[in-house]
């Protein structure tokens, strides 16, 4: 571990952060960046990670950026070979890409249910899958990657996005079990409520109703997110594998 004050200092690391166009993404790769990494971003919105790019080169950090689909194993393969080329190395991967479809089980088709599940659930193994064999050569690395509050709470219209995420939870642990001894350490965050386009959308009673339930009685910030992914990603977060961190303002204490 480092012995300097500036323990969270990511120099010298690159990081790849999937859906790093806005939000919580955007947020992430913006802050690691901060921290010293070269930071590679992934969205299928390719003015949205355009902008994150170039905010981070204004903020005087170095950024690459690629408009792929994470679901696309030949592309982000292609895609993370390319920033190892770039920058010799890759040291953080932060799964963060997803989306959320809301549907009552009677309602929810099998179509919608299969797409929930691959872009929250197998484009991160698609995505990890790719970045191990480029962190095994360096014999270290992170695997960071996005639950869900709604997993624990059973969130009513979820099935397909509860059902994900928990199997993020689940390849999460068995990541950390595999890999840890060999120098990569496997974790996930599971943000609540938090500010962004996603609560914009539910409708202004059932957000009240939530919001009483949440001891800070606030929506949370992407940066507030952010600021966990860079923790685990820095070397202090070094013998914390296979946590789930939860980021929601004590929404699940209840």
């Amino acid at each position: 571990m480092p012995e300097s004050p500036d323990v969270l200092s990511l120099t010298g690391r690159v990081a790849v952060v999937t859906g790093a166009g806005r939000g919580i993404g955007a947020a992430t790769a913006r802050l690691l960046a901060q921290a010293g990494a070269q930071v590679a971003l992934v969205d299928m919105d390719a003015a949205g990670v355009t902008q994150t790019a170039e905010q981070i080169a204004l903020s005087g950090g170095e950024a690459l950026h690629f408009t792929n689909d994470v679901t696309d194993a030949f592309a982000v393969e292609r895609t993370f070979d390319r920033v190892a080329e770039e920058w010799g190395r890759l040291d953080v991967l932060v799964n963060n890409a997803g989306s959320l479809r809301e549907a009552s089980l009677e309602e929810l088709t099998d179509d919608d249910f299969r797409e929930t599940l691959d872009v929250n659930l197998r484009a991160a193994m698609v995505c990890a899958r790719a970045a191990v064999p480029h962190m095994l050569r360096q014999g270290r690395g992170r695997i960071l990657s996005a639950a869900s509050g709604s997993t624990r709470l059973g969130s009513q219209g979820l099935t397909a996005y509860a059902a994900a995420k928990a199997g993020i939870v689940g390849m999460t642990r068995t990541w950390a079990r595999e890999l840890g001894p060999r120098g990569i350490t496997a974790n996930a965050v599971a943000p609540g409520l938090i500010e962004g386009e996603t609560v914009r959308s539910v409708p202004a009673e059932e957000l009240e109703h939530t919001l009483a339930r949440i001891p800070a009685r606030r929506l949370g910030r992407p940066e507030e997110v952010a600021a966990v992914y860079l923790f685990l990603a820095s070397d202090l977060a070094s013998f914390v594998n296979g946590a789930v961190v939860g980021v929601d303002g004590g929404l699940l204490l209840y």
